[in-house]
């Protein structure tokens, strides 16, 4: 998650018990063609020590930030969106593998960044809307649900 603009940069799932290189692959793997970030928050689980993962970090110049144990409020942003995920996708969706969670997340990502609102953004989403585009405004007599992620969630759009 991008803290500045509160933009999910992505999902990784990985099926069976997670080492020192698993984590490496799994962040690699968001990352994908993106530009590496400058700065990376993590916790003080022994994974992140692991000579991989700190290897990994130098070889794409990001400098590793530390999470204060026991103290969530030192990454607010972060826990939220952990609980925002757990509350509004894994309660609700069953999942039937690592691939099918993966996809489900995926979803989730785009229609978080794309069209939820967000009340620390002033109502606005993380990801701008492309060009100038004017959305028109759905009339109380005139307007229509548009599904997302599976039909987990519904939003009123102009008719």
């Amino acid at each position: 998650m991008d803290q500045f603009t509160r933009q999910i940069i992505g999902f990784s799932v990985h099926a069976g018990p997670v080492d020192g290189p698993a984590v490496c692959r799994l962040f690699n793997s968001i990352l994908g063609s993106s530009t590496s970030p400058q700065h990376l928050s993590s916790d003080n689980d022994p994974l992140f020590k692991f000579h991989r993962w700190k290897a990994n970090l130098r070889i794409l110049d990001v400098a590793e930030v530390k999470t204060e144990p026991y103290v969530p409020l030192s990454h607010p942003f972060v826990e939220r969106l952990i609980g925002t995920v757990r509350r509004e996708v894994l309660d609700h969706v069953p999942f039937w593998g690592s691939l099918d969670l993966e996809n489900k997340l995926y979803s989730f990502e785009d229609y978080y960044n794309r069209d939820r609102a967000h009340r620390g953004l002033g109502g606005a989403t993380p990801e701008p809307k492309p060009g100038n585009a004017a959305q028109s405004i759905a009339r109380l007599d005139n307007y229509r649900w548009k599904s997302y992620c599976r039909g987990l969630y519904q939003l009123p759009i102009a008719a």
